[in-house]
């Protein structure tokens, strides 16, 4: 085994971290990814608060558990996204409900306090959103110009260098999760992100390939495009379930409904291909951690928890060290 196995909190938030480490110890797991809801991790009191670092680590030590990283897609999403609707009052305080420019406010402060944390926990790793003011303009009608995806490739660059100002002082990476409402969703978005922000090396991709395989983006051509760049590793199956009657934009149609074109699937049941996945990592020398986020509406949670741990231990290999023919020169 090359790698720790660790399992993402945020599907399990419902838990608490007392209750969900004894579980992933259980599961077999080295280590937790935790989110940043729930009672897993609250960075305004970690940024300013070693000792409550401290008793989340212990909690982890416990029950012999590692951190590698922190995860904050909730407030990261709502730094460019629109919020003008009430379905991302519940990512923010109460108070913010209803209130765009509130919730954004919040969710910078949020982001910059997640490197705080971050650094006061001793790792240098968060993942996280970005959100995006230009995701409502993906089909181009009414006409989209050109100029409106260049100003929300701007807009991008606007509020999250003040927020990697922070991560750089805290010598913590940010690792956007390239994913539909994000914006970088596929290659060629994520190559113009990076762009817009001059290329930070403080900005980086914690890689999912779930997300890609349903795009039919080839997430191996990811990790070769931005080999340098992959600062964390998601690993998550998804299937195309296409029938002749529905696409890829899965016809308003929730998780685990019969006709969706495609759907999130317990690890090694769905159509990624995690094989050359690993040899890919092997060849850009990745050896962070393998983080298990678990969806699966078909299937019990526990069940495949412990089944997609045994999964990543199965699939992941070390590389080899020698050239394949260097044995004939003794």
């Amino acid at each position: 085994m090359a790698r720790a196995v660790t399992l993402f909190t945020g599907q399990w938030a419902d838990l608490s971290l007392e209750v969900l480490a004894e579980k992933a110890e259980a599961f077999g797991y080295e280590g937790l990814e935790l989110a940043c809801w729930g009672d897993h991790m609250e960075v305004d009191k970690a940024a300013v608060d070693k000792d409550y670092c401290n008793k989340q680590l212990g909690i982890l030590e416990k029950h012999n558990l590692k951190l590698f990283a922190i995860s904050n897609h909730l407030a990261g999403q709502l730094v460019c996204d629109l919020n003008n609707d009430s379905r991302s009052d519940g990512f923010a305080p109460a108070n913010c409900a209803g209130d765009a420019e509130k919730k954004r406010r919040w969710a910078v402060e949020a982001m910059k306090n997640t490197a705080l944390a971050a650094k006061n926990l001793g790792i240098n790793i968060v993942n996280g959103f970005t959100g995006s003011s230009i995701w409502h303009l993906l089909y181009s009608f009414p006409p989209v110009t050109e100029q409106m995806i260049e100003d929300g490739f701007a807009y991008f660059a606007k509020m999250w260098n003040p927020i990697l100002d922070v991560f750089e002082q805290c010598g913590v990476k940010f690792a956007l999760e390239v994913h539909p409402t994000e914006i970088a969703f596929d290659i060629v978005t994520a190559r113009r992100a990076l762009d817009a922000i001059g290329n930070r090396e403080v900005f980086g991709f914690n890689f999912d390939p779930s997300h890609l395989h349903w795009q039919m983006v080839d997430p191996v051509c990811f990790l070769n495009e931005f080999s340098d760049r992959i600062f964390h590793v998601h690993m998550k199956d998804a299937v195309l379930t296409l029938d002749g009657k529905s696409g890829i934009l899965s016809s308003h149609l929730n998780f685990g409904q019969p006709g969706r074109g495609w759907d999130f699937r317990s690890l090694g049941r769905g159509g990624v291909d995690f094989e050359e996945i690993i040899r890919a990592l092997n060849r850009i020398g990745y050896n962070g951690p393998l983080s298990v986020e678990w969806e699966d509406c078909g299937m019990d949670r526990e069940a495949g928890a412990k089944e997609a741990c045994e999964f990543v231990n199965m699939i992941d290999f070390t590389p080899s060290q020698i050239a394949f023919d260097a044995a004939f020169d003794k």
